[in-house]
């Protein structure tokens, strides 16, 4: 449901596109109630408040309270919880007078305390260093405003309507239709993965098919937000912003839920075969020394703890502090890694291919 959501958005968007596309500049400009010389900054606030900041929206940093649980709620930890309230029940509440003991319980405790908590230092700690991070990245753009000019504006206060200049290197903030253009080449590999780039014009040179969706090099005068100015300069008009643009209607594809990595793969497949492995033994060493011994409870005691010995309790606490010392060592070299199950799929990689914009 969410990916057809998803396509009916793209689709809606590039067919409003296409329409602008195909309007001469001026009907454009009529229809955002702009000019040539600009909105003003009293409109400009108003549509700011309307359409919301220029920017695609991103997950939300998870709340701390979240992270502490997640931090704990792993398959490895569910069977050490089992067998930590196994040992409870034998030691503590089944055992004798004066025989009592809480030994098993603390230290199983202790480890899976230890364990999770680091981890979600690790992690939280990421999280905040990555959003200090994007604090630091500020993208300006060039704008027109009625009685201040030629300017440079936050990307982020951009609005639909808004006349902007655009230069050899510049990043097209929003998408836009050209108004006037001078050798303009717009590198497009974000969206499509060419490499050339291609020519904008401020009017469309190819007829288009009214009857299907056109597809993104068909339209010659609309720059999409997220492709960049390769040479030549342009004066264009915001058509839409944040996530009302064909880049922001794509990037919701790749928000939502994560999928497992291999290190997760990994670690439900051990706890699984220890599941399975001690579902397997428990019961026969159970009957075994039931029919060999008579006594079922002391048989019963015993087969549980042989479940409580088969499992590697220090396990856990081993992997998470090898993780967390990896996440340091890669801080160390300026990168910041929020979950630390990635370091495994870090350390698995030859070769990180990866362009300018990541």
């Amino acid at each position: 449901m969410k990916n057809k959501n998803t396509n009916d958005a793209v689709a809606n968007i590039m067919d409003n596109l296409a329409q602008y596309s195909r309007w001469d500049v001026q009907s454009v400009l009529k229809r955002f109630n702009s000019s040539e010389e600009g909105l003003d900054e009293f409109e400009a606030g108003l549509r700011l408040e309307v359409y919301g900041p220029n920017q695609i929206s991103t997950e939300r940093p998870t709340p701390w309270i979240v992270q502490l649980v997640k931090a704990f709620v792993n398959p490895f930890s569910a069977i050490l919880f089992f067998l930590a309230g196994i040992s409870f029940i034998i030691d503590v509440l089944l055992a004798a007078p004066g025989e009592q003991s809480w030994r098993s319980v603390i230290v199983i405790g202790s480890i899976v305390l230890i364990s999770g908590t680091l981890r979600f230092i690790q992690e939280f700690r990421s999280g905040k260093e990555a959003e200090k991070l994007k604090d630091l990245v500020h993208t300006t753009a060039s704008v027109v405003r009625a009685g201040a000019g030629k300017h440079e504006i936050l990307m982020t206060e951009l609005v639909p309507g808004d006349i902007i200049h655009l230069a050899a290197g510049d990043m097209i903030p929003a998408d836009v239709r050209i108004v006037s253009s001078k050798d303009l080449f717009v590198g497009q590999s974000s969206l499509t993965g060419e490499s050339e780039p291609v020519e904008k014009y401020d009017s469309l040179k190819r007829k288009a098919d009214s009857e299907k969706t056109p597809g993104l090099s068909e339209l010659d005068d609309i720059c999409f937000m997220g492709t960049t100015v390769v040479s030549g300069s342009a004066v264009a008009v915001v058509l839409a912003t944040g996530n009302d643009t064909y880049f922001g209607a794509m990037a919701k594809t790749l928000t939502g839920k994560r999928e497992l990595t291999s290190f997760d793969k990994g670690v439900n497949s051990v706890s699984w075969v220890l599941i399975r492995f001690m579902l397997l033994m428990v019961p026969v060493v159970f009957l075994v020394n039931g029919i060999t011994k008579g006594d079922w409870i002391e048989a019963l005691l015993f087969g549980i703890s042989i479940a409580v010995g088969l499992t590697p309790e220090m396990l856990p606490m081993i992997v998470t502090t090898n993780l967390a010392k990896g996440a340091v060592r890669m801080a160390k070299r300026k990168t910041v890694v929020k979950r630390l199950n990635a370091i495994q799929n870090f350390g698995a990689m030859d070769v990180l291919c990866t362009d300018k914009t990541g």
